[in-house]
């Protein structure tokens, strides 16, 4: 799988925008700020200098190749009380992914994981669901209850359901049938919903359509969403 990294500013599908904070659809691709990387253009960067004007903060993140939902505060303020959320575990996520398998029940997988070598598992819970399936491969819905570093692929890896064109956790001789075979290019995991509460301290749902560089492939691989 290659993700591309260009000076283009690619316009940002707002999905939800108060006081508090702002949602947006991210692409896959794309960082969601500079960090390890140096990416030339980041999700924040766009933010702040084409859409609020100001300074922006992230609430969590997502990792290059998935895209979806991703949430950003407004002001130092706000992104304290985000944080806050997801740390009491306040806030819930849902993802669709592609994964090799046919994954025939869902389950709750309490699975401890490392965030590097050097450190030791700590506790990580997500549940799946299976949705879908045709011929060796599964739709399914990941409901991460903790937020770890790559939780999800890791979960999934440990259950021998990889994600589709994930090139850390996955298998190099399916993500090149998918590019090959369905012209997939990225990693077949989406953020595609997230509750929380607003400026009004009421919950709400930002939900994030699945892009066509996810639905195209789904359609002529035989699967639907």
């Amino acid at each position: 799988m290659t993700e591309s990294t260009s000076n283009q500013r690619p316009e940002l599908e707002i999905l939800y925008r108060d006081e508090f904070m702002i949602a947006v659809n991210k692409p896959s691709g794309m960082i969601v700020h500079r960090g390890w990387d140096k990416d030339p253009v980041t999700v924040a960067d766009i933010l702040r200098d084409d859409i609020v004007k100001a300074k922006v903060f992230a609430a969590h993140r997502l990792d290059r190749g998935t895209s979806g939902v991703l949430i950003f505060a407004l002001n130092a303020d706000a992104a304290r009380k985000l944080q806050q959320q997801l740390e009491a575990g306040k806030v819930k996520k849902r993802y669709i992914a592609l994964v090799r398998g046919p994954m025939k029940e869902g389950c709750l997988l309490d699975y401890p994981i490392r965030i590097d070598k050097e450190h030791e598992r700590i506790p990580a819970v997500t549940e799946f669901i299976p949705l879908a399936h045709k011929d060796r491969w599964s739709l399914v819905e990941a409901r991460p209850h903790t937020g770890r570093l790559h939780q999800i692929r890791k979960h999934l890896k440990h259950l021998h359901h990889p994600i589709v064109g994930d090139v850390l956790y996955g298998k190099g001789d399916v993500n090149r049938f998918f590019r090959e075979t369905f012209n997939l290019h990225r990693m077949a995991l989406h953020a595609l919903a997230l509750t929380i509460k607003n400026a009004n301290d009421e919950s709400i749902t930002v939900e994030a359509p699945l892009p066509k560089d996810l639905t195209e492939p789904f359609k002529k691989l035989g699967i639907s969403y």
